[in-house]
C-alpha cells in the first residue's frame, strides 16, 4: 500500500478540522415555542361496490378540490423487455377517450380551474387535478372518463413518443439522471425495481396496442384508490364519486402482481459512469434503510436528517460550509413499498473529488459511532415536523401524501403518528440507526465524470472501481 493511500485512509477515520465557527445569533432573539406534531384532518374512508377505495378529506375554507387517483402497479410491473412503459403510458393515457379528444380534456380541466397531473412511479400510477369546488364535478368527471375509457390514438401516440424521447434524451445529458440510473441498477440488480425511465430502445418498441393492453390490465377499481381533500360534503362527494366511477369494472384476468422483495445486497465498490470533458464529478452513494411502516423508519428519517437531510446537517456544514467543495450536497430516504435507498449525492469540482469521498465517507462512519448532540436531535425534530406540516398545508399535497399511504398498504393515521413519533426519537435510537444503516461498509458508490479524474481521485481508496454493465434492453 502506497502512502497516499495509507493517508487517506487513516484521514477518513480521523475528525473533520471545520474551518468555519458557528455564527452567533442576536441576544434578544425569542425562545422558540413549544414544538407540536402534526395534527392530521380526520378522513373518511369507505369503498365503491366494485372495489373502490375512497379516502375523503373534507377541509373547509379554500374553496377548491384535490383529486388524486392512485393505481397499484407502476414502473415495477412493467414487462422486462419494455422498461418504463408505465411513464409512457402515463404520457399517453390522457390523449383522448371514447368521446373526448386531447383537447377537450384539457380544456374541461382549465375551465374547471384546474390541470392534469400525470406520474408513473416504481409502484404506482397517479393521476391527479386540484379544481374550483363549485367545478367538481366537472374535474372528476374527466378524472373517470380517463381512467375508464381511454383510447391511446395512433397520432397522439406517436406526438407522445417523439416528446419523450427529446425528453429522455435531456434527461441523459444530465450528470444526476446518470447517477440515479446507475445506483438503481446497481443497488437492485435485474430486480424491477431498477427502472427508474424508459430507454430510447423500449420507447421506439413500444405500440399503441401494447399501451391499451396495459391499461386494460392495469387501470382496474380494485386496485386504486380515490383521494379527495378540499371543500366539500362528505356524502356529496361518496355520492358523486359513486355516480361517476361506480360503473367502472375490473376486467376477469388476475391483477397486477405485487413486486417482490428485492436482495438486499451490499456492494462496498465504485461503479465509474464516463463523462468525458467533465469538469466535475456527479457522487451518488446508496445504501438500504428500513421501509416506512417498519419501527426503524421514524428514528432513520431523524438519523437521516442530522447526516444530510437538512441545510444545518453534518454533511452540509462539512462538505459545503467549511471546505466548500460543493454548492448543494444532500441525503434522503427514497421510499418503495418493498425497499427504500438512503441515497447521498453531491456534485463537486474534479481536484476535490476524493476529498469529498473521503468526508463523506467520514460523515457516514460518523453516524456510526457518535451520538447526536441534543441542538443536532432537537434542530432535527423541528425540521422534520415543520416540513411535514408545511407541505400538508396545501390540499394536494395532503391528497398526493395520503395516496402514497395507501399504496404502502399504510393507514392515513400515518401521517399523525409518524409526526408524533419524531418528537419521542432519542440520541440512542439515532446512534442505534448509524450502526444499522449509515456505516461506510454499507455503501455503494457511483461517479459520474471524467474517466482519469475519477481513477486518479478515488484510486488511493483501494475499492474495486467498475464500469456498469448494462441490462440487456439497454444494451
Amino acid at each position: 500500500m502506497n502512502f497516499r493511500s495509507l493517508a487517506l485512509q487513516l484521514l477518513a477515520l480521523l475528525p473533520s478540522a471545520f474551518a468555519a465557527e458557528k455564527p452567533k445569533l442576536p441576544q434578544d432573539l425569542p425562545p422558540y415555542g413549544a414544538l407540536k406534531p402534526y395534527a392530521p384532518p380526520a378522513v373518511a374512508q369507505s369503498k365503491l361496490a366494485n372495489g373502490l377505495t375512497l379516502w375523503l378529506v373534507p377541509e373547509r375554507g379554500f374553496p377548491k378540490i384535490s383529486f388524486v387517483l392512485a393505481v397499484r402497479g407502476g414502473m415495477a410491473a412493467d414487462p422486462a423487455d419494455a422498461p418504463g412503459l408505465a411513464e409512457f403510458l402515463m404520457k399517453t393515457v390522457n390523449q383522448g377517450t371514447r368521446t373526448r379528444s386531447a383537447r377537450q380534456i384539457a380544456e374541461e380541466l382549465q375551465g374547471a380551474g384546474g390541470d392534469w397531473q400525470g406520474a408513473a412511479r416504481a409502484d404506482s400510477l397517479l393521476l391527479s387535478t386540484t379544481v374550483l369546488a363549485d367545478k367538481a364535478e366537472r374535474g372528476l368527471a374527466v378524472l373517470a372518463d380517463i381512467v375508464q375509457n381511454a383510447a391511446f390514438p395512433e397520432g397522439e401516440v406517436e406526438l407522445a413518443r417523439r416528446n419523450l424521447s427529446d425528453a429522455l434524451r435531456e434527461r441523459e445529458a444530465r450528470p444526476q439522471f446518470l447517477a440515479d440510473r446507475a445506483l438503481a441498477q446497481a443497488m437492485f440488480g435485474a430486480h424491477p425495481y431498477h427502472v427508474i425511465a424508459p430507454t430510447q430502445a423500449s420507447l421506439a418498441k413500444i405500440t399503441a396496442a401494447q399501451l391499451r393492453q396495459e391499461y386494460a390490465r392495469r387501470f382496474r377499481p380494485d386496485q386504486a384508490v380515490l383521494v379527495a381533500a378540499g371543500d366539500f360534503e362528505t356524502a356529496s362527494l361518496e355520492a358523486l364519486a359513486s355516480r361517476l366511477l361506480g360503473a367502472w369494472s375490473a376486467p376477469a384476468g388476475a391483477p397486477t402482481s405485487a413486486v417482490a422483495q428485492p436482495e438486499l445486497r451490499v456492494q462496498h465498490v465504485v461503479y465509474a459512469i464516463p463523462r468525458p470533458g467533465s469538469v466535475q464529478t456527479t457522487l451518488s452513494v446508496g445504501q438500504f434503510g428500513p421501509t416506512r411502516g417498519e419501527t426503524d423508519y421514524v428514528p432513520a428519517q431523524v438519523a437521516n436528517a442530522i447526516f444530510g437531510g437538512m441545510f444545518g446537517s453534518r454533511l452540509v456544514n462539512n462538505i459545503r460550509e467549511a471546505k466548500g467543495y460543493t454548492y448543494s450536497p444532500g441525503s434522503g430516504l427514497q421510499v418503495r413499498r418493498r425497499a427504500v435507498l438512503l441515497h447521498t449525492q453531491a456534485d463537486v469540482r474534479n481536484a476535490v473529488t476524493g476529498a469529498t469521498v473521503n468526508e463523506i465517507m467520514y460523515e457516514l462512519n460518523r453516524m456510526a459511532t457518535t451520538a447526536p448532540t441534543p441542538e443536532e436531535l432537537t434542530t432535527a425534530e423541528r425540521y422534520l415536523v415543520g416540513t411535514r406540516a408545511i407541505a400538508l398545508q396545501a390540499i394536494d399535497g395532503l391528497a398526493h401524501e395520503l395516496a402514497n399511504l395507501w399504496v404502502l398498504d399504510l393507514p392515513p393515521q400515518t401521517l399523525g403518528a409518524e409526526s408524533q413519533r419524531v418528537l419521542k426519537v432519542t440520541a440512542s435510537e439515532v446512534e442505534s440507526m448509524g450502526r444499522k444503516y449509515f456505516a461506510a461498509t454499507r455503501s455503494t458508490l457511483v461517479a459520474v465524470g471524467e474517466p482519469k479524474t475519477v481513477q486518479e481521485q478515488l484510486g488511493p481508496f483501494a475499492l474495486p472501481i467498475q464500469s456498469l454493465p448494462l441490462p440487456d434492453h439497454q444494451q
